[in-house]
């Protein structure tokens, strides 16, 4: 049975399906670093802590390479998009320094890909990323996507900063189980503290102006997390 998407469906209905934890790209066996920085001692107290942190940091280097993937996705062509997007890759991996968070994006990227692939066969953004090799990291796969998608660069920039923090709630759910109302709150309230640089975001055009905001005790918590066997999340 045909999957491609013939239609344009409402903004509203993309970032709903692509932000939905149920979507089958691999998402739930990561924890957007949370189990790693239990395990190493960041009381479960400090929860809405992280979230601010990495909304302020991770979210706006992800959301950002998102962004310019996405232009160069509508705006290249042929083996200029290929460099392009190489570039962005490179910009992205340059403010990710910990190998082990580059690989789970990786990983995650194949399986935004394989998606992508199905719903919006032949658009030449998810073409590119089909193509490159090594494989693309999850947020330059989910910038193709967003263009394939007609999905505008604001809404990209909340569904990415969103689909981080709400990662990282669903995963205390299960590391230190609380009222599931609180950490819903501290979602709403993180991305909240960020969206007045949503439309800044959006505007981003070029790999070189990409946030540079770093997080580097996840990076370090990340590395170690790597070489562990007894984990419930992979990162």
């Amino acid at each position: 049975m045909p999957t491609a998407v013939t239609g344009i469906p409402a903004t509203t209905t993309l970032v709903m399906m692509l932000a939905d934890a149920r979507l089958p790209v691999g998402g739930h066996v990561h924890s957007a670093g949370l189990e790693p920085a239990l395990a190493a001692g960041m009381p479960a107290s400090r929860v809405f802590d992280y979230l601010l942190g990495r909304a302020h940091s991770v979210s706006l280097v992800e959301a950002g390479t998102a962004v310019v993937a996405r232009h160069v996705s509508l705006s290249a062509q042929g083996d200029r998009m290929n460099a392009e997007l190489a570039r962005v890759e490179s910009a992205w991996a340059a403010r990710t320094p910990s190998r082990a968070v580059r690989e789970v994006s990786r990983s995650l990227g194949r399986g935004y890909l394989r998606l992508g692939s199905r719903l919006w066969p032949g658009h030449p953004g998810i073409d590119a990323c089909s193509a490159a090799s090594p494989p693309l990291s999850r947020p330059v796969v989910v910038g193709a996507i967003a263009a394939a998608a007609s999905l505008d660069g604001e809404s990209l920039v909340r569904l990415v900063i969103y689909d981080d923090a709400q990662t990282v709630a669903a995963a205390l759910l299960k590391l230190a189980p609380i009222d599931p109302a609180i950490p819903a709150g501290w979602v709403l309230r993180a991305c909240a503290s960020v969206d007045h640089l949503v439309p800044a975001i959006a505007a981003l055009t070029s790999s070189d102006a990409i946030p540079a905001s770093g997080a580097p005790q996840t990076e370090e918590w990340a590395e170690s997390h790597s070489l562990i066997t007894q984990r419930l999340f992979r990162a």
